[in-house]
């Protein structure tokens, strides 16, 4: 047996016998094995955690809803300092720390609850604790730091010492072996220049995590003071949503940073925003599962209120189906939230898939939820809550929730670069056992013996994909009504891997580049996820949760034949000659008879320039 064979039918076996060292029930899933006992019945927190949880929650509740102005913070893009004094004596910014540290230590169950509720009083109060928590100073210094480090920096986060995570720049964004920033050595400290572009919490962070290359080291990640010296915010940032966000330009101009403040080793930056990210992501899903929660509410509200045709709307089936729609859609996002969050807490479970198919999934179906509502609202949902208070009606701030949820399809990763990540996290164990089919150096007789090989592999150590075989479901008779939904999971997870394997023998060295093809692949496995988490958790609650389940697997299941249909009928290639011929002008004419608003400007600054007298912008919070 050669070193490839033995290495292949390693890796099967262990996909087989799931003897993975941390075992990830969406990996699982991509290789066709539907393993229910991951993740049934959910892993649970202590009653102390519980008690801690919900006591906290409370008071988060009675902030936000007397000392959170929503509309003012709206209004002015301002977050009051006030309200920032009331959420730090809150603790609010020490929610995940642990209580050694000055933090609350909350779980990332109810630290995801919490989000939900200050999210939905303020999306921009949401995003700036989301940032500071998730991605910010104490995340990567609880998972990275020293426990000097930790000493150090936690207890000033708990206290309310605001964080912000700096790696984009203006022209790297999902590219990061480009960053421009450097740290060089000198004596007992990193010298720092660069400049970082949409830098969340940048504009009044105290403590800031910013990643910058070591000449022969690579990037390395570091805890920088807010104040430091040859720091300048030279710009805040303005977007079409989250008006309250501090986010700018921050440039690093000859700043010196003490070698302890190196997190981990040098040349591990990528590994710990990596590593960081893993949980972080899932704070997006809880605003977004907040925000569907909240669309929800005033769709039904509303749809029992308005009266058209002599019948309240929601009763007419064309707004019917909008409310079914989001429901159900509320639902399903929300048990991905509580799922991803337990597996999280156990820690025992490998949710590198789990975290990113979260955000990828709750930030684009929390989208479309607004949307619906935004139509079912009508010429209403168009309108400001402002201007709808202002003419003596009820301000329903649809338009600023949709507005404010799109930048979740970008932070974090977009949409586009979470499908990439996904399916290079899920197909690895497909790659290993695929072998010399896809190795672009091998010719055509050796790619051959390859196939033959690895689709020997897969029949004797991968029954269940193949055709005929192993392919008796499961019953799942305890789920009741919800067990065909579980059965449809099951033949769907094993016809993903043979598409998949069929792909990279069609494909072979080609394959990465057919994005489109694994976006779908992923947006399969993205659908069967939440599907697997609808029904756990409707299992452990009463008969309308059932219903809830049961009517998001019947729309999710016409969303999967679909995408199974469009991964082999679709119009990719000819999209991709079309597009070619639009970069290279042959379709100019088109954009004649319409007049470009844009202001002139280079489209990426040069990051570079600095004005001879640069205002610094940064705006200090009270202590």
């Amino acid at each position: 047996m050669t070193v490839d064979e033995r290495a292949a039918r390693q890796v099967a076996e262990q996909a087989r016998e799931t003897k993975w060292k941390n075992p990830s029930f969406g990996k699982e899933l991509f290789l066709g094995h539907f393993r229910l006992d991951l993740i049934h019945p959910h892993p649970t927190g202590d009653e102390a955690t519980r008690a801690t949880g919900e006591a906290y929650l409370e008071k988060i509740r009675k902030f936000a809803e007397s000392e959170i102005d929503g509309a003012k913070i709206e209004k002015d893009a301002l977050i009051p300092d006030e309200t920032l004094q009331g959420l730090k004596r809150l603790g609010a910014f020490g929610m995940k720390i642990k209580t050694e540290y000055g933090g609350v230590g909350l779980s990332q169950v109810y630290y995801n609850k919490a989000l939900m509720i200050i999210g939905t009083a303020s999306p921009a109060i949401g995003a700036m604790l989301s940032a500071h928590q998730s991605i910010g100073v104490p995340q990567p210094i609880a998972m990275f730091g020293t426990p000097e480090q930790k000493q150090e920096f936690l207890p000033r986060c708990a206290a309310g010492e605001i964080t912000a995570f700096l790696l984009t720049e203006p022209d790297v964004g999902s590219d990061p072996a480009r960053l421009g920033t450097t740290a060089v050595e000198d004596g007992d400290d990193y010298v720092l220049n660069g400049v970082k572009l949409w830098t969340t919490n940048g504009v009044v962070a105290d403590l800031l995590v910013v990643m910058a290359q070591v000449p022969g080291k690579g990037i390395s990640a570091f805890v920088v003071e807010g104040d430091a010296e040859g720091i300048t915010v030279e710009n805040r940032n303005a977007f079409m949503g989250l008006r309250g966000i501090e986010n700018g330009v921050t440039r690093f101009h000859e700043v010196r940073v003490p070698k302890k403040n190196l997190i981990g080793r040098e040349g591990q930056g990528l590994k710990i925003a990596l590593s960081t990210l893993n949980t972080g992501r899932l704070s997006l899903p809880a605003l977004c599962a907040g925000s569907a929660k909240w669309c929800l509410k005033i769709a039904r509200e509303w749809s029992n209120a308005r009266v058209q045709w002599g019948l309240p709307v929601g009763k007419h089936e064309a707004v019917g189906g909008k409310i079914a729609f989001i429901a159900s859609t509320a639902f399903a996002l929300e048990a991905v939230l509580d799922l991803s969050s337990e597996l999280a807490d156990a820690g025992s479970h490998d949710i590198r898939i789990e975290a990113a198919l979260a955000k990828l999934y709750s930030s684009e179906m929390a989208w479309l939820v607004a949307d619906e509502l935004v139509q079912i609202r009508g010429g209403r949902g168009f309108e400001t809550a402002e201007s709808q208070a202002a003419r003596g009606e009820r301000g329903v701030p649809a338009e600023q929730v949709l507005r404010d949820l799109r930048i979740n399809r970008i932070f974090e990763g977009s949409t586009e670069i979470m499908h990439l990540l996904i399916a290079r996290e899920a197909v690895d164990a497909h790659l290993a056992v695929a072998g010399d089919i896809i190795d672009p150096e091998k010719d055509r007789n050796a790619k051959a013996k390859a196939f033959a090989k690895a689709g020997g592999f897969y029949a004797k150590w991968f029954p269940t994909l193949v055709v005929g075989k192993g392919q008796v479901p499961k019953a799942y008779s305890e789920f009741g009504q919800l067990a065909t939904h579980l059965r449809y999971v099951e033949r769907a997870s094993r016809k993903l891997a043979r598409n998949t394997f069929y792909a990279m023998s069609r494909w072979q060295g080609k394959m990465e580049r057919k994005q489109r093809f694994l976006a779908r692949i992923v947006d399969i496995g993205a659908e069967l996820f939440a599907m697997s988490a609808s029904c756990v958790r409707a299992a452990r609650m009463d008969d309308s949760a059932r219903e809830l389940a049961d009517h998001f697997c019947a729309q999710a299941r016409v969303r999967v034949d679909e995408l199974f249909e469009r991964l082999w009928t679709n119009t990719d290639d000819s999209d991709v000659t079309l597009a070619k011929r639009v970069l290279e002008g042959h379709y100019e004419w088109l954009e004649e008879g319409v007049v470009d608003v844009s202001t002139p400007g280079e489209w990426i600054a040069d990051s570079t320039h600095r004005a001879t007298a640069m205002e610094n912008v940064h705006r200090p919070t009270p202590k």
